[in-house]
């Protein structure tokens, strides 16, 4: 068991998250409960599901927890494609967003292949 902390792809989770909530303020009101709301969920899930496969027993268990966190990390990738071509977000904020989630994906790849070989 680990913590969560002293992984690096969850810090920049942490930070792409904090960065999500504050983007909003750019969002029409209309969209508070909508893709606003949406896109705070499926942020938040990537660093709480690296949290919460910290502290599981085994590398196996570790690496299903790591799948759902790509899958959240995915999930932001369109929703933040989506605000941009909703014009919510404007293209550079889009790519300073986007840019981090590819990258916290690339890093849940490489942090699952290392979980992954130590079965």
């Amino acid at each position: 068991m680990q913590s969560f902390r002293s992984l690096r792809v969850w810090e920049k989770s942490h930070q792409l998250t904090l960065d999500i909530y504050a983007s909003r303020k750019t969002f029409p009101r209309e969209e508070v409960y909508g893709l606003t709301s949406q896109m705070r969920r499926a942020s938040a899930s990537i660093g709480m599901n690296i949290a919460e496969g910290c502290c599981r027993k085994g590398s196996v268990e570790m690496a299903r927890f790591l799948q759902i966190a790509m899958g959240s990390a995915s999930e932001v990738e369109y929703q933040l494609l989506l605000a941009r071509d909703l014009d919510y977000l404007r293209n550079p904020e889009y790519e300073r967003l986007a840019t981090r989630a590819v990258e916290i994906k690339r890093m849940l790849s490489s942090l699952m292949q290392k979980v992954k070989a130590v079965n």
